[in-house]
């Protein structure tokens, strides 16, 4: 039984019934309607290895940009190029104190149940503080995704992949040329180390970055620029600033520049584990969006309570006919 025949037959209350509804509908958005989507990361998501099936929804032109947080965005290449070295731990939930300062003095750094080894995160920074450093010495201004991209480009470390590319969501993107808009970078392993060298002056400034306002900046035109001839939907994976940064552009366009005739957002589906909460934006229902300009009226609308690691591949694979 494929994996669409499954969802359909078994998939038919509560949450199973939304990301069923979710899925139907995305795959309508695209096929039929003809329209473009954004899908937002949040989470661990890159480390929970979903770029196996993400990587094939960029290929496929089911993806046409992506907002994510740094560490999702510099998460792929630690995979890439460090999977073998990786350390599962299938009881994390009874870890001890200790047990974590032993995986701290292994140069391990868990993210539930997985361990990233710190060699992989130094490796990043010696290739890439080469690039911050030239940039900032010629007054050049690039997005953190560029930078990962002139590491991809190094043919010397395509030996050295650990997983298949096509496993590589970061690659898919890079070869579907889609933009990827990462706020925030400052909350990540390698924007630490960004500013620790700017600190130490290995770079001269922080400028060699683009910063969170030009990336809006950047969006903003995207999401205009497309809009004019096609809707474009929104897929949200998790919550905080991945989502809420890329979502306003819309509202942007409409408040702060006076366009009211651009269109508003015309798909949206969450995947969270957060219930509605007083103020809990990851939480927030669909429809309080619709107050702030972000989402048409219309558009279909759907809030997914579930661990994105599961429901986010099974979407994707009914939107891919599979």
């Amino acid at each position: 039984m494929s994996i669409t025949a499954f969802m359909e037959k078994h998939y038919r209350h509560y949450n199973a019934r939304e990301t069923l509804s979710a899925a139907k509908a995305y795959k309508n958005f695209i096929e039929n309607e003809k329209g473009a989507m954004m899908v937002s990361l949040a989470g661990a998501m890159s480390t929970a290895e979903l770029g196996i099936s993400l990587a094939e929804m960029i290929r496929k032109g089911k993806i046409h940009a992506i907002s994510c947080t740094a560490a999702n965005l510099e998460e792929d290449l630690f995979n890439l190029f460090a999977h073998n070295e990786y350390h599962v731990i299938e009881n994390w939930r009874s870890l001890s104190t200790q047990d974590e300062v032993d995986l701290r003095d292994r140069g391990l750094n868990r993210v539930t149940d997985t361990c990233i080894p710190e060699t992989v995160m130094m490796h990043m920074q010696d290739r890439l503080v080469k690039y911050w450093k030239t940039a900032a010495e010629n007054g050049q201004q690039f997005f953190p995704y560029e930078y990962m991209f002139r590491i991809l480009d190094e043919k010397d470390l395509e030996q050295h992949y650990q997983i298949p590319r096509e496993h590589s969501w970061m690659i898919a993107a890079k070869e579907a040329k889609i933009p990827i808009y990462s706020p925030g970078i400052e909350d990540s392993t390698l924007g630490n180390m960004f500013a620790a060298r700017v600190m130490d002056g290995t770079v001269k400034s922080h400028s060699a970055l683009k910063s969170g306002t030009q990336q809006m900046e950047h969006l903003a035109n995207w999401y205009k620029k497309l809009a004019s001839d096609r809707p474009i939907g929104f897929f949200q994976i998790g919550g905080g600033i991945a989502g809420d940064f890329a979502i306003c552009a819309v509202p942007m366009w409409i408040q702060d520049l006076g366009e009211e005739n651009i269109r508003r957002w015309a798909y949206f589906s969450q995947i969270s584990d957060s219930e509605t909460s007083y103020g809990g934006y990851s939480g927030a229902v669909p429809n309080e969006k619709i107050t702030w300009n972000k989402l048409d009226p219309d558009c279909p609308k759907f809030m997914i309570h579930s661990d994105a690691t599961i429901v986010a591949p099974l979407i994707f694979a009914y939107v891919l006919g599979q």
